[in-house]
């Protein structure tokens, strides 16, 4: 053995280079955590965005995806194009300009769920300290998002309406911000919705003073009582800055994995440019099942029985929150959507009671982690769509002693 060899047999090795700084920097998803604690049946969880299993269309997914390939299955099982298929585009297109925003089937990019449509926008928008104003609270994916392009996260002040449109533009001159990050439709937390008199006010302010909006709308078809809102991109003074993403997850099944955005044509390029890098493109035998499903199928009269039953379900948490939430406790009633948001009374610590009430065998998700900057420390969010009625009021009876115990 050479000296050389004898010197690499005993020397100890040297660690690896560390982790970017964006990756040591953000932390894991606050819900996944949770629903990996919380993973056990007994445990009625109101922590988890998932829509109700049983109300999936299973069988008419599957005819389509047996359809599909068994018609077209070289196409299906292939390679596609990253803007996504044309059939499946030319379908989202038609559904959009059926609701108010003329749509072509180029003005869209299919994504791997609109989460990865957030991804893209912050690869293709945010550079390293740039800022990003976002909604207070906020989705925590999309904190997330901004976070590993290592931009400035600052929250939008607002009241139950949602964003206070003179506040953003002090923001805007104050903060010359790259974008505003919106979930205007059943809002994830809170399931407010933006009065379309604050839409019209926000897209002005885009327009006056040079932003980039994000209008993430991942709910807005899950409405069961009120009127329909008109989306931001579709106000005159937003149009050629609203960025405008979708979503399958909520209306057809999130197992999909398929989402899209619309976008001007600059941004969308880059967008389509960065999704090369990412993966190429959305799973072509996905697209062309829903595709299918859309042709065969109708997803409106579906989705409106899906609404049908979430509005009992969230009837039957709006009915049994007095009794589970301490005296002084105050919460949204949201029009739509899967969440509700309260708010306990000063003093209350709601991830330090959490470990108590998953005890009891109930779990929601601590409101902290969906703030930018200083967090209310008394609020938390609520699923209601996940479980029946019937387990909805045993949940709550579970947190109102969860609550007793640990206060």
């Amino acid at each position: 053995m050479t000296v050389t060899e004898t010197a690499s047999a005993t020397a100890p090795s040297a660690p690896p280079p560390p982790l970017a700084a964006r990756a040591r920097s953000i932390g894991g998803s606050p819900v996944r955590d949770i629903l990996a604690v919380t993973a056990r049946p007994e445990v009625i969880n109101f922590a988890g965005g998932l829509p109700a299993p049983e109300l999936f269309d299973a069988e008419g997914i599957a005819a389509a995806y047996r359809d599909v390939l068994a018609e077209t299955p070289a196409r299906a099982l292939q390679y596609s194009t990253t803007e996504g298929e044309p059939t499946l585009r030319a379908a989202l297109a038609a559904r959009a300009s059926a609701r108010g925003l003329a749509t072509g089937a180029d003005d869209l990019l299919v994504t791997t769920g609109s989460q990865q449509a957030l991804s893209l926008l912050a690869t293709a928008l945010l550079e390293p300290g740039d800022t990003v104003l976002v909604e207070r609270p906020c989705y925590l994916a999309a904190l997330q998002a901004f976070g590993l392009a290592g931009a400035r996260v600052v929250a939008v002040p607002g009241d139950e309406d949602g964003i206070d449109p003179g506040a953003l533009e002090e923001l805007v001159v104050r903060e010359r911000p790259k974008l505003l990050y919106t979930v205007p439709t059943f809002s994830n937390p809170t399931g407010r919705t933006l009065p379309a008199a604050r839409r019209a006010a926000v897209a002005e302010v885009a327009g006056r003073c040079g932003l980039w909006i994000v209008e993430d709308d991942p709910y807005g078809e899950l409405r069961f009582e009120g009127e329909r809102v008109p989306w931001i991109a579709s106000y005159e003074g937003a149009r050629d800055r609203t960025v405008l993403l979708g979503s399958f997850s909520k209306v057809m099944a999130p197992g999909l994995r398929l989402g899209w955005l619309r976008a001007p044509a600059g941004l969308r390029r880059a967008c389509a440019v960065a999704k090369q890098a990412a993966d190429l493109h959305t799973p072509t035998v996905n697209q062309l099942a829903a595709a299918r499903y859309l042709a065969d199928r109708d997803l409106d009269a579906h989705v409106a029985r899906v609404a049908a039953g979430y509005g009992e379900r969230r009837d039957a948490m709006l009915a049994g929150l007095a009794d589970a939430l301490p005296a002084g406790s105050v919460w949204t009633r949201p029009e739509g959507g899967m969440f509700l948001w309260a708010r306990l009374p000063d003093g209350y610590d709601t991830t330090a009671l959490l470990p108590e009430v998953v005890r009891h065998d109930v779990a929601y998700v601590p409101g902290a982690p969906f703030h930018a900057g200083e967090p209310d420390r008394a609020t938390l969010r609520l699923c209601f769509v996940t479980q029946t009625p019937d387990e909805i009021a045993e949940g709550l009876r579970r947190l109102a002693e969860g609550l007793r115990a640990a206060s």
